[in-house]
């Protein structure tokens, strides 16, 4: 097996799923978002420490007021200062609170837009090979997931972990310095017993979690792709099949979802019982001082005060380490988008392809997708600057896998592709796939308006450029005729449009782009004759004066070609001019023989006689 072959049976092999341990390897990946803000960062983290503060002292003002309307102790006076002192103090909680949240919320919108941009990149750049075996309902449902668990991580480890440690500090300091050891004790206790519960349960929810979102992302790509092939459906009349198998996926989905929900049910419930547990023990304490009078009625208030200054947080900090599980799953599957190496790369030293005219030249290039069936075996051919080369052959003779490798989509496995002589693997691919312009077999389109289809060949044309191209595809009259012009929408992969509508609309964008090099791969083998005769003339006709490579079924549509290959099985049998290879009598002539019979037979258009 040679390097090549190794390296393309390494891209597809499956990656082994993470771990639990490296959930947490996307953390680093997001401080660069935090240090490009540090200052609104900083200025979080001050109005967060100052939300805080104002919390604990909520209690400690509450003690004194109490104190000071004990008429045990003092005459009775109404404590106006402290009443004040305790409103500003609740106010400046939440004031301070919202203040943080305004600050930070850019960090977080700006992590997950950047970070959902470059995933966005990074699909495109990957080869086809990903792209053909990738399921995209649940390939966007990851990618929705994994953006909004960006925003739910950033905001719950800065704003839920520190502060809970930074409460839980003042909250220990205070009882250290007003009461005995043991208040101190029991609380570190519950800390303790409370974050590990925590954890313990949520790490266990974690598996529950990814078998919810695997089958989530299953129901929703099986959904989006019986959407897709909706006509196709209906054809056959499968509806209820399609939403058998739906049900069959949400079915499974609802029992992780319950099974989730009941787990969650289970950590509430032992959080409470902790937390339950030590307010008790504590507020038993406290009694027991102010019943032998070293404690005051205020101190008992201040305690329980304390209490729930603490643990309304810690209970919140067992939600937030939750929450922070679960985007970390969210984002394991997004961040696994940006693992998938890119199969076809730029070179180190990779340069602009030359200006002027292009020349091809495949030189004994082998090539196969999968290593184990080689599909071109020592294919050589020239297309000179200006000339037309078409490739004739059975289905599976790897006559469309030459357009693919020409774009590099793809590296070939031995021999050389090159355009003015350079080899393709030398030529950044930007520059490489700006020259070449494809009206493909099957025409796609955006489910956008015209007028965007259209300049989707060169998004930075002007009106009157667009308008132009659909001319010269003569499709503007057709165009106009619609009651929204160029602004109708095509619908969903184009399916408002006719077949020669849409290649016309893949004609014109291809004109549009104007490139050195075109691609006909098969461009009319699925219309009928009258349409085919008419695009063919356009196609011929774009042509001039560019170096062309035609694929093609159909043998009268290539018939002024300067040059014909016939290709089986991956492999040159024939090459010349259409008059050359009907005086031969070899395939190329069968297979015009064969053509032109069944022609005659469905009556589509006269025989053209053969050239002796």
């Amino acid at each position: 097996m040679t390097a090549e072959h190794a390296r393309a049976a390494a891209a597809q092999a499956p990656k082994p799923p993470a771990g639990t341990g490296r959930d947490w390897r996307v953390v680093p990946m997001l401080l660069p978002y935090l240090w490009e803000y540090k200052w609104r960062v900083v200025i979080a983290l001050v109005f967060l420490v100052a939300a805080k503060l104002a919390n604990v002292g909520v209690p400690l003002v509450l003690k004194d007021i109490v104190d000071g309307l004990d008429s045990s102790k003092a005459v009775l006076v109404l404590p106006l200062a402290l009443l004040v002192a305790y409103g500003t103090l609740r106010m400046s909680t939440v004031l301070f609170a919202e203040l943080r949240d305004v600050v930070f919320m850019p960090v977080t919108q700006r992590a997950a837009r950047r970070i959902a941009l470059a995933v966005f990149r990074h699909l495109h750049a990957l080869s086809l090979r990903f792209h053909l075996d990738r399921q995209t309902g649940g390939m966007s449902r990851d990618i929705e997931r994994g953006t909004r668990g960006i925003s739910t991580l950033l905001s719950f480890m800065l704003f839920s972990i520190i502060p809970v440690i930074l409460e839980f500090v003042l909250v220990a300091a205070v009882l250290f310095a007003k009461f005995d050891w043991r208040f101190v004790a029991v609380t570190f206790a519950a800390v303790i017993v409370y974050i590990a519960f925590t954890i313990g349960i949520t790490e266990w929810r974690t598996a529950i979690r990814k078998r919810a979102n695997e089958l989530d992302s299953k129901a929703n790509t099986r959904a989006i792709d019986s959407l897709l092939n909706y006509e196709t459906v209906k054809y056959f009349n499968n509806e209820d099949f399609e939403a058998r198998r739906y049900d069959d996926s949400l079915q499974r989905y609802e029992v992780m979802a319950v099974r989730n929900e009941a787990s969650l049910g289970l950590l509430n419930v032992g959080q409470a019982a902790i937390i339950a547990v030590a307010a008790t023990a504590l507020m038993v304490l406290c009694a027991q001082g102010v019943v032998g009078r070293e404690l005051s009625i205020g101190d008992l208030v201040l305690v329980n005060g304390l209490l729930i200054q603490l643990y309304i947080p810690l209970n919140f900090l067992g939600m937030a380490y939750r929450e922070i599980k679960q985007a970390l799953v969210d984002m394991e599957r997004m961040f696994g988008l940006l693992e998938q190496n890119r199969e076809v790369d730029d070179a180190p030293d990779a340069a602009e392809l030359p200006e002027g005219p292009a020349a091809v030249r495949f030189e004994s290039v082998d090539f196969g997708y999968d290593p184990r069936r080689q599909i071109l075996h020592g294919m050589s051919f020239e297309i000179p600057p200006a000339a037309k080369v078409a490739v004739v052959g059975s289905s599976g003779a790897g006559k469309s896998t030459l357009a693919r490798l020409l774009y590099r989509f793809y590296d070939v496995t031995g021999g050389a592709v090159r355009i003015s002589g350079i080899d393709l693997r030398k030529i950044k691919q930007t520059s490489l796939r700006g020259a070449i312009a494809i009206v493909p077999q099957d025409t796609v389109l955006f489910n956008d308006t015209i007028h965007y289809n259209i300049q989707y060949g060169r998004p930075a044309a002007n009106e009157e450029e667009v308008i132009a191209a659909a001319k010269a595809a003569h499709i503007h009259d057709f165009i106009v005729s619609l009651p929204d012009g160029y602004n109708a929408m095509v619908g969903e992969r184009g399916l408002k449009l006719s077949g020669g509508e849409k290649q016309r609309v893949a004609i014109a964008r291809a004109i549009l782009k104007n490139p050195r090099i075109m691609i006909f791969d098969e461009a009319t083998s699925a219309l009928d004759s009258r349409t085919e005769q008419a695009i063919q003339r356009e196609l011929n006709a774009i042509a001039q004066g560019r170096t062309t490579l035609v694929i093609a079924h159909r043998l009268s549509t290539v018939m002024d070609a300067d040059e014909i290959l016939v290709l089986e099985q991956g492999r040159i049998i024939e090459r010349g001019r259409h008059a050359d290879l009907l005086l031969r009598g070899g395939a190329y002539a069968q297979m015009w023989a064969l053509q032109q019979q069944e022609a005659a037979r469905e009556g589509e258009i006269s025989p053209v006689p053969e050239t002796r």
